[in-house]
């Protein structure tokens, strides 16, 4: 459980370093941006694959007992997830999380939500949740997903903050909740290259997993639980 509380801690503490007023500003600055973005990146995944690694190293306790009709809800939120999650990385958001410069024009991502990285989040560890019914699961993918929830609210603030008037156009055009813009005629959905390379990304990547890639990393088959 230690070694649990150790990887947890530092995955959270790791990401809010962007939230930190003058200290990724001052990184950047230090090392370069594409620098900064690269070594983050790593780092970020070194960390999330350590608490994925300590996860599995606690005692299975069952919380609840879960049905095969639940393995669908990962089956189908994790690749829109991923999807959200690529998406949001590959194109370029001055409102939030993403690898590309945010001087560009906005992404057609931002037509969905001005948060794609985070609901990518949300998804993936939310949808976790439901088919294992377990402590360990719990313990990983409920503060995930409560960190990625706060985080819209905290990224909102600080990019009001950061933009000043710049800010009301974006508020007006895009939503945190995905399609509230588009539905309320604010935006008008568009694609583009970003858009098409994350949704094959996101196939391919869902394929592999079903195919047994999920097993071969966790030892657990998603879709043979659902056709159980």
């Amino acid at each position: 459980m230690n070694q649990f509380i150790a990887a947890l801690l530092t995955f959270l503490a790791l990401h809010t370093i962007p939230a930190i007023p003058g200290l990724r500003a001052r990184l950047v600055a230090a090392i370069g941006r594409r620098t900064y973005l690269i070594v983050y990146s790593l780092v970020s995944i070194l960390a999330l694959a350590w608490l994925f690694q300590a996860a599995l190293r606690l005692d299975f306790i069952a919380l609840w007992q879960p049905a095969d009709w639940q393995a669908w809800a990962t089956i189908v939120l994790t690749p829109i997830g991923f999807f959200f999650l690529l998406a949001g990385l590959l194109s370029p958001n001055l409102a939030s999380i993403s690898l590309r410069k945010p001087e560009l024009p906005p992404g057609a991502i931002t037509t969905i939500t001005r948060h794609p990285v985070l609901w990518g989040f949300v998804l993936w560890a939310g949808s976790h949740l439901v088919p294992n019914g377990d402590l360990r699961s719990l313990l990983l993918f409920g503060p995930l997903s409560a960190f990625a929830v706060l985080g819209m609210v905290s990224t909102d603030r600080r990019a009001r903050r950061r933009l000043g008037d710049q800010w009301t156009a974006i508020a007006d055009s895009t939503s945190v909740l995905p399609f509230a813009a588009v539905l309320t005629g604010r935006t008008r959905l568009r694609l583009d290259f970003p858009l098409v390379v994350s949704v094959l990304i996101s196939a391919l990547l869902t394929t592999w997993m079903l195919m047994g890639g999920h097993a071969a990393l966790f030892g657990a088959d998603p879709l043979t639980m659902a056709l159980m």
